[in-house]
């Protein structure tokens, strides 16, 4: 691949120099001299401001595409939608649904995986798996027929074994879960020690619960607020406990429908930027606007932006992240900020070490916004991708 010399007036990293060169797809030095690379792909950017690419880790699809049926196909059209979109990396997230759609669905996934080398879309990293082990008083639009309990996991012999969910080849394996469900803190010690991210959501558990669960290994928490008892001067909460964890981190649905645009600042600084990762929960009517639409076996409204299922609950979110990096530089969030919970944190809770930050040896995955906030290009793997509004195409 041939060495480009990025040239930009602003990029979000505090000391960065004005000049990136990115060779074989990663991150090769940064400089405010051009000497020596005259030969390279010069981009000017001019007055694009430079973060690093954004990480979805909770999506369920987008541009009519449900992630739970959508197949292959299906999974690399909303890749491409979300890349268009400054995402590079993302997290497939499934709801709970019969053994035989989750063997069907993984197994696209792991074709996706396959397939999606070196081509300028939203690489997916894994699989998130919500709501399998969920309170089924909190089940929001989850289907609660599909939960399923941690009580098998009280026999010895069951702990000898992998957890019983399909598994991809390769990649990252996320789940969101109730700690007080029967054999919830067995299950968590389990899937910890199985490799697994365990985060806390769909809950109700009181802060003992919580606490073992923290011990257990499970040290994040899903969309932050939604799905989860809220904070009261006397009783401090799921979220209150949440806030008050300094070895906890969350993450949050930034559309301004969720949560409040003021709570979401509240919550943000209080937890810090440095523990908050921004995430979609974007769901397969994104993109496509108001309307009617079939989702996981009920019909869903979508309208001005949010979205109702029969049920009357929230079914998920038809934003994307550049909707949440906007959402967050509205309530005063510096660009720098963001960053770290658009892309560094999300890297640091997938364990992804060689993305998510603009560094020296990290892949070249970015994002450049124009002055008004819109996706002028995102680059991946040093790929460039065509945005339809943007400064150049590969």
């Amino acid at each position: 691949m041939a060495r480009l010399t990025i040239r930009t007036n602003d990029i979000s990293r505090a000391g960065n120099p004005n000049i990136l060169f990115v060779e074989n797809g990663v991150f090769l030095a940064g400089s405010d001299d051009e000497t020596g690379f005259e030969d390279d792909t010069v981009i000017d950017l001019n007055t694009c401001r430079i973060l690093p690419g954004f990480i979805d880790v909770h999506n369920h699809g987008a541009v009519g595409v449900d992630v739970n049926s959508g197949g292959v196909e299906g999974l690399l059209k909303v890749a491409d939608f979300l890349a268009r979109n400054g995402v590079t990396a993302w997290l497939p997230t499934l709801v709970p649904d019969s053994d035989e759609n989750y063997r069907r669905a993984i197994h696209a996934v792991d074709e996706l995986m396959v397939r999606q080398a070196g081509l300028p879309v939203a690489q997916a990293v894994g699989v998130h798996y919500e709501g399998v082990f969920a309170n089924e008083s909190m089940c929001g639009a989850l289907r609660p027929q599909y939960f399923k309990s941690g009580r098998a996991l009280a026999s010895n012999e069951y702990k000898k074994t992998r957890i019983d969910l399909p598994r991809l080849q390769n990649g990252v394996h996320m789940t969101t879960l109730a700690p007080e469900i029967e054999g919830g803190i067995e299950l968590i010690e389990a899937l910890v020690a199985d490799g697994w991210v365990v985060s806390i959501g769909h809950t109700r558990a009181d802060v003992e619960t919580l606490d073992r669960a923290y011990a257990a290994g499970a040290r994040h928490m899903t969309h932050f607020f939604n799905a989860m008892t809220g904070v009261h001067h006397r009783d401090i909460g799921v979220a209150g406990w949440g806030l008050a964890n300094d070895g906890v981190t969350f993450d949050i649905i930034a559309d301004g429908v969720h949560v409040h645009p003021e709570m979401l600042g509240v919550a943000c600084r209080a937890k810090s930027p440095g523990k908050v990762s921004l995430i979609s929960d974007s769901v397969a009517p994104t993109g496509l606007g108001d309307g009617e639409f079939e989702l996981w076996g009920e019909k869903v409204t979508v309208k001005n932006g949010r979205t109702q299922n029969e049920r009357g609950s929230i079914a998920g979110s038809v934003c994307t992240m550049l909707d949440c990096v906007k959402t967050m530089r509205s309530i005063g969030f510096s660009d720098t900020d963001i960053a770290k919970m658009a892309s560094t944190n999300p890297a640091k809770l997938l364990g992804l070490d060689d993305r998510g930050s603009i560094e020296v040896g990290k892949r070249a995955d970015l994002v450049g916004l124009n002055p008004d906030g819109s996706v002028a290009f995102t680059m991946i793997g040093g790929k460039m991708v065509e945005t339809g509004d943007g400064v150049l195409a590969s």
